[in-house]
Formats: C-alpha cells, sequence, structure tokens
C-alpha cells in the first residue's frame, strides 16, 4: 500500500475549514465530499485530501480508524480522477462500514465526475 505524500494532504485545520467554507459538498451517502478548487494566487500543484471520521458518525476508535483507511484507499486509487489544484475533504459515516468497498469506489468515481474544475 502506498502513501499518501504530505504535498498530497490537507494537514492544517485552517484548510479544512477553507475546503468546507468556500467550497462546494456532495453527499454520496456513505461519505460526504467537500472539494475547493485553490485559488490563482496560490501555488498550482496537485490535488489535495484530507479525510475526517469524528465518534459521532462513525463509532469508537477502531472503526475511525477503518473508515479513514477505507476513504484513503479510495482517493489513492483513483486520485487521477481528481483535477489538481483541487482541496477534498472526505468525511466517513457509518454506512462507509457496512457497504461494500465495491459500491464505496462506485460513489467515488461518480463523484469525481462531478466535480468541475471551476467549481
Amino acid at each position: 500500500m502506498m502513501t499518501l505524500r504530505a504535498g498530497q494532504r490537507l494537514r492544517r485545520t485552517g484548510e479544512f475549514r477553507a475546503v468546507r467554507e468556500q467550497g462546494r459538498r456532495m453527499d454520496c451517502g456513505a461519505f460526504l465530499l467537500n472539494w475547493r478548487v485553490r485559488s490563482p494566487e496560490e501555488p498550482a500543484a496537485a490535488a489535495r485530501v484530507g479525510v475526517v471520521a469524528s465518534k459521532a458518525s462513525v463509532g469508537n476508535a477502531v472503526q475511525r480508524a477503518r473508515a479513514k483507511r477505507r476513504l484513503r484507499e479510495l482517493y489513492r486509487r483513483h486520485q487521477s480522477l481528481v483535477p489538481p489544484n483541487v482541496d477534498l475533504v472526505m468525511t466517513a459515516r457509518r454506512a462507509l462500514l457496512v457497504i461494500d468497498f465495491a459500491e464505496a469506489t462506485q460513489r467515488f468515481v461518480q463523484a469525481c465526475g462531478k466535480l468541475v474544475p471551476h467549481a
């Protein structure tokens, strides 16, 4: 399994907040997708992702860790579908642990098809 490099991840609270406040949102059932196109002033770079799994929406630490691993793997396998200069926040829901990984993959691929670079 390949890990995501630092340049491919959202790391600071402010980055997550910017995506949620300035970006757009898509409900994918088992997870929520927030995305924001970085402004032209920001340096051009590859897409970045942040993964969130809260205790309230997913469950205990083991369940949260599993949900985050699934979301990171979805992104890792299909990161080429995400346009460059896009920040993505994937928020897990409890249903992510119940559905088949293939179903989650299908939902993520469909969502990526709707990401508009100029959104």
